[in-house]
Protein backbone atom coordinates (compact mmCIF):
# COMPACT_ATOMS: atom_id res chain seq x y z
CA UNK A 1 0.00 0.00 0.00
CA UNK A 2 1.53 3.18 -0.98
CA UNK A 3 1.11 6.07 1.73
CA UNK A 4 2.02 9.76 2.79
CA UNK A 5 1.61 11.95 5.31
CA UNK A 6 0.92 15.69 6.18
CA UNK A 7 2.48 17.31 9.82
CA UNK A 8 0.21 20.66 10.97
CA UNK A 9 2.75 22.64 12.06
CA UNK A 10 1.65 26.07 11.41
CA UNK A 11 1.26 26.99 15.42
CA UNK A 12 3.76 29.06 17.43
CA UNK A 13 2.56 27.13 20.90
CA UNK A 14 2.55 30.09 22.78
CA UNK A 15 2.02 27.62 26.52
CA UNK A 16 5.44 26.93 25.70
CA UNK A 17 6.44 30.72 26.29
CA UNK A 18 9.69 31.55 26.09
CA UNK A 19 11.00 27.91 24.45
CA UNK A 20 9.10 29.14 21.27
CA UNK A 21 9.69 32.85 20.82
CA UNK A 22 12.06 32.02 17.97
CA UNK A 23 10.72 29.06 16.55
CA UNK A 24 7.65 26.82 16.55
CA UNK A 25 6.83 24.23 18.68
CA UNK A 26 7.47 21.57 16.59
CA UNK A 27 10.68 22.80 17.09
CA UNK A 28 10.64 22.61 20.91
CA UNK A 29 13.08 19.45 21.95
CA UNK A 30 12.55 16.23 23.71
CA UNK A 31 14.94 13.48 24.69
CA UNK A 32 17.60 15.15 22.56
CA UNK A 33 15.55 15.74 19.22
CA UNK A 34 12.98 18.16 18.13
CA UNK A 35 9.80 16.94 17.84
CA UNK A 36 9.46 17.18 14.44
CA UNK A 37 12.70 14.87 13.92
CA UNK A 38 10.61 12.40 16.45
CA UNK A 39 7.27 12.60 13.98
CA UNK A 40 9.36 12.52 10.70
CA UNK A 41 11.03 9.80 11.87
CA UNK A 42 8.29 7.28 12.62
CA UNK A 43 5.98 8.61 9.51
CA UNK A 44 8.85 7.07 7.26
CA UNK A 45 9.56 4.41 9.66
CA UNK A 46 6.18 3.25 8.96
CA UNK A 47 7.13 3.48 5.11
CA UNK A 48 5.17 6.71 4.56
CA UNK A 49 6.55 7.89 0.84
CA UNK A 50 5.78 11.47 0.28
CA UNK A 51 5.44 13.80 3.33
CA UNK A 52 4.68 17.42 3.80
CA UNK A 53 4.76 20.34 6.99
CA UNK A 54 2.36 22.84 6.57
CA UNK A 55 4.35 25.63 8.15
CA UNK A 56 2.96 29.31 9.52
CA UNK A 57 4.96 30.78 12.64
CA UNK A 58 9.01 31.57 11.75
CA UNK A 59 8.17 29.42 8.80
CA UNK A 60 11.88 29.09 7.70
CA UNK A 61 12.86 27.60 10.80
CA UNK A 62 11.43 24.44 9.76
CA UNK A 63 13.80 22.83 6.80
CA UNK A 64 14.15 19.27 6.25
CA UNK A 65 13.46 16.44 4.21
CA UNK A 66 10.07 16.56 3.27
CA UNK A 67 7.88 18.78 1.29
CA UNK A 68 5.99 22.37 2.90
CA UNK A 69 2.92 24.31 2.18
CA UNK A 70 2.17 27.36 4.19
CA UNK A 71 -0.94 28.53 5.93
CA UNK A 72 -0.62 32.34 5.90
CA UNK A 73 -3.15 32.77 8.16
CA UNK A 74 -2.15 30.86 11.32
CA UNK A 75 -2.01 33.26 13.27
CA UNK A 76 -6.03 33.68 12.55
CA UNK A 77 -7.22 29.97 11.89
CA UNK A 78 -7.28 26.87 13.61
CA UNK A 79 -6.13 23.34 12.74
CA UNK A 80 -8.79 22.31 10.59
CA UNK A 81 -7.79 26.01 8.07
CA UNK A 82 -4.12 24.36 8.43
CA UNK A 83 -5.13 21.01 7.30
CA UNK A 84 -6.80 22.69 3.85
CA UNK A 85 -3.50 24.16 3.12
CA UNK A 86 -2.37 20.94 2.27
CA UNK A 87 -5.68 20.27 -0.29
CA UNK A 88 -3.47 20.31 -3.18
CA UNK A 89 -0.51 17.84 -1.76
CA UNK A 90 -3.36 15.79 -1.00
CA UNK A 91 -5.17 15.86 -3.93
CA UNK A 92 -1.83 15.30 -5.97
CA UNK A 93 -0.33 12.17 -3.99
CA UNK A 94 -3.69 10.43 -4.16
CA UNK A 95 -3.73 11.07 -8.19
CA UNK A 96 -0.65 9.31 -7.81
CA UNK A 97 -1.37 6.36 -6.55
CA UNK A 98 -1.23 6.60 -2.84
CA UNK A 99 -4.05 4.84 -0.87
CA UNK A 100 -3.93 6.21 2.40
CA UNK A 101 -2.99 9.55 3.92
CA UNK A 102 -1.70 10.11 7.35
CA UNK A 103 -2.10 13.57 9.15
CA UNK A 104 -0.05 14.38 12.43
CA UNK A 105 -0.41 16.98 14.97
CA UNK A 106 3.14 18.76 15.37
CA UNK A 107 3.12 18.79 18.79
CA UNK A 108 3.23 14.77 19.88
CA UNK A 109 5.64 11.89 19.55
CA UNK A 110 4.40 8.76 18.69
CA UNK A 111 6.21 5.09 17.51
CA UNK A 112 5.87 4.11 13.96
CA UNK A 113 3.88 1.03 15.28
CA UNK A 114 0.83 3.15 16.27
CA UNK A 115 1.19 4.68 12.19
CA UNK A 116 1.41 1.24 11.01
CA UNK A 117 -2.12 -0.05 12.99
CA UNK A 118 -3.78 3.03 11.88
CA UNK A 119 -2.65 2.46 8.07
CA UNK A 120 -4.43 -0.58 8.20
CA UNK A 121 -7.34 0.43 9.24
CA UNK A 122 -10.48 -0.20 6.48
CA UNK A 123 -12.35 3.37 7.56
CA UNK A 124 -12.17 6.26 5.10
CA UNK A 125 -11.47 8.44 8.25
CA UNK A 126 -9.55 6.69 11.06
CA UNK A 127 -8.16 8.03 14.68
CA UNK A 128 -6.15 6.61 16.96
CA UNK A 129 -6.87 6.59 20.85
CA UNK A 130 -4.76 5.32 23.52
CA UNK A 131 -6.27 2.93 25.68
CA UNK A 132 -3.86 3.44 28.62
CA UNK A 133 -4.40 6.97 28.57
CA UNK A 134 -4.71 7.57 32.59
CA UNK A 135 -1.19 6.91 33.59
CA UNK A 136 -0.05 9.85 30.99
CA UNK A 137 -2.94 12.25 32.11
CA UNK A 138 -2.26 11.51 35.81
CA UNK A 139 1.57 12.44 35.21
CA UNK A 140 0.37 15.12 33.63
CA UNK A 141 -2.28 16.80 35.73
CA UNK A 142 -2.53 14.43 38.62
CA UNK A 143 -6.02 13.86 38.55
CA UNK A 144 -6.65 11.74 35.41
CA UNK A 145 -10.41 13.51 34.79
CA UNK A 146 -8.55 17.18 34.34
CA UNK A 147 -8.25 18.11 30.58
CA UNK A 148 -9.93 14.87 29.39
CA UNK A 149 -12.20 14.67 27.83
CA UNK A 150 -15.39 11.96 26.37
CA UNK A 151 -14.49 8.98 23.97
CA UNK A 152 -16.74 6.35 23.37
CA UNK A 153 -16.08 4.00 20.42
CA UNK A 154 -17.95 0.98 19.74
CA UNK A 155 -16.58 -1.91 17.58
CA UNK A 156 -14.12 -0.02 16.17
CA UNK A 157 -15.81 3.21 15.34
CA UNK A 158 -16.25 6.64 17.09
CA UNK A 159 -19.45 7.29 19.06
CA UNK A 160 -18.61 10.00 21.05
CA UNK A 161 -15.39 12.31 21.53
CA UNK A 162 -15.16 15.75 23.35
CA UNK A 163 -17.41 16.34 26.01
CA UNK A 164 -16.80 16.82 29.64
CA UNK A 165 -16.73 13.76 31.39
CA UNK A 166 -18.35 12.89 34.82
CA UNK A 167 -16.56 9.97 35.99
CA UNK A 168 -13.73 7.42 34.03
CA UNK A 169 -16.36 5.40 32.57
CA UNK A 170 -17.22 7.94 30.22
CA UNK A 171 -13.81 7.47 28.62
CA UNK A 172 -12.74 4.84 26.36
CA UNK A 173 -9.39 6.46 25.79
CA UNK A 174 -7.89 9.72 24.71
CA UNK A 175 -7.48 10.72 21.38
CA UNK A 176 -4.12 11.82 20.17
CA UNK A 177 -3.50 13.66 17.34
CA UNK A 178 -3.47 10.88 14.57
CA UNK A 179 -5.65 10.47 11.70
CA UNK A 180 -5.50 8.79 8.35
CA UNK A 181 -7.96 9.57 5.56
CA UNK A 182 -8.62 7.17 2.07
CA UNK A 183 -9.11 9.26 -1.16
CA UNK A 184 -12.60 9.10 -0.31
CA UNK A 185 -12.85 10.37 3.21
CA UNK A 186 -10.38 12.83 1.68
CA UNK A 187 -13.09 14.55 -0.11
CA UNK A 188 -15.61 13.46 2.49
CA UNK A 189 -13.52 16.02 4.83
CA UNK A 190 -12.74 18.67 2.30
CA UNK A 191 -16.98 18.95 1.44
CA UNK A 192 -17.77 19.29 5.17
CA UNK A 193 -14.77 21.86 5.59
CA UNK A 194 -16.25 23.90 2.11
CA UNK A 195 -19.82 23.48 3.82
CA UNK A 196 -18.61 25.14 7.13
CA UNK A 197 -17.70 29.13 5.36
CA UNK A 198 -15.59 31.12 7.34
CA UNK A 199 -16.52 29.17 10.67
CA UNK A 200 -13.94 26.36 9.54
CA UNK A 201 -11.41 28.90 10.79
CA UNK A 202 -12.44 28.80 14.37
CA UNK A 203 -13.03 24.79 14.16
CA UNK A 204 -10.66 22.55 16.24
CA UNK A 205 -10.11 19.41 14.65
CA UNK A 206 -12.19 17.53 17.73
CA UNK A 207 -15.44 19.62 16.63
CA UNK A 208 -14.47 18.56 13.14
CA UNK A 209 -14.47 15.02 14.09
CA UNK A 210 -17.92 15.18 16.43
CA UNK A 211 -19.39 17.65 13.24
CA UNK A 212 -18.41 14.03 10.88
CA UNK A 213 -19.78 12.10 13.91
CA UNK A 214 -23.24 14.15 13.54
CA UNK A 215 -23.92 13.83 9.72
CA UNK A 216 -23.27 9.91 10.38
CA UNK A 217 -20.15 9.80 8.83
CA UNK A 218 -17.98 6.95 9.91
CA UNK A 219 -14.65 6.93 11.84
CA UNK A 220 -12.68 4.05 12.56
CA UNK A 221 -11.25 4.19 16.08
CA UNK A 222 -7.62 2.26 16.43
CA UNK A 223 -6.71 1.41 19.91
CA UNK A 224 -3.34 2.46 20.91
CA UNK A 225 -1.78 1.38 24.23
CA UNK A 226 1.00 4.18 25.19
CA UNK A 227 4.32 4.56 23.54
CA UNK A 228 3.59 8.21 22.45
CA UNK A 229 2.99 11.94 24.37
CA UNK A 230 1.49 15.01 24.03
CA UNK A 231 4.11 18.14 24.42
CA UNK A 232 1.36 21.23 25.34
CA UNK A 233 3.85 22.80 28.31
CA UNK A 234 7.16 22.90 29.55
CA UNK A 235 5.73 21.62 32.38
CA UNK A 236 4.90 18.35 29.94
CA UNK A 237 8.11 18.49 28.81
CA UNK A 238 10.18 18.28 32.55
CA UNK A 239 7.61 15.67 33.10
CA UNK A 240 8.32 13.29 30.32
CA UNK A 241 12.43 13.78 30.64
CA UNK A 242 12.06 12.70 34.01
CA UNK A 243 9.90 9.73 33.19
CA UNK A 244 12.53 8.45 30.51
CA UNK A 245 15.10 8.69 33.17
CA UNK A 246 13.49 6.74 35.77
CA UNK A 247 13.02 4.20 32.69
CA UNK A 248 10.39 1.33 31.58
CA UNK A 249 7.68 4.14 31.03
CA UNK A 250 4.79 2.94 29.37
CA UNK A 251 4.80 6.13 27.20
CA UNK A 252 7.83 5.91 25.68
CA UNK A 253 7.85 6.05 22.19
CA UNK A 254 10.98 5.54 20.79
Amino acid sequence: MKTAGIILAAGRGSRMKALTSEHPKCLVELAGKPLLAWQVAALRGAGLERLLVVRGYAASCIQGPFETTENPRWEHTNMLSTLMCADGFARDVFAHGIERLVVSYSDIVYHSDHVRKLLDCPSDIAITYDTAWQALWTLRFGDPLLDAETFHQENGLLREIGGKPHSLDDIHGQYMGLLCFSPSGWDTAVRLCSSLGEAVDKTDMTSFLRLLLAQSVPVGAVPVAGKWCEADSSGDLQAYENALARGHWSHDWR
